[in-house]
C-alpha cells in the first residue's frame, strides 16, 4: 500500500516538475487565468480534478494495477 502511494506522489512530481522545466512562461499564464477566476469557480475545478483523479485510480484498479 505505501509503496503505491510513493509511486503515485513520484508520478505527480515528475508530470509538476516536466511543467515547470519545459514551459515555465505558460505556466505563468496560466497562474494569471487562475487569478482572474472566482473562488467558487476554482473550487469547482479542484472538486472536478479529484473526481476525475479517482476515475482514473478506479479504472486502472479495475485493470489490475
Amino acid at each position: 500500500m505505501i509503496e503505491t502511494a510513493f509511486l503515485a506522489l513520484g508520478l505527480v512530481l515528475i508530470v509538476e516538475g516536466l511543467a515547470y522545466a519545459l514551459a515555465p512562461s505558460l505556466l505563468e499564464r496560466m497562474l494569471e487565468a487562475l487569478r482572474s477566476l472566482t473562488e467558487d469557480q476554482r473550487r469547482v475545478m479542484g472538486l472536478g480534478a479529484i473526481a476525475l483523479g479517482l476515475l482514473l485510480v478506479w479504472t486502472a484498479k479495475g485493470l489490475g494495477a
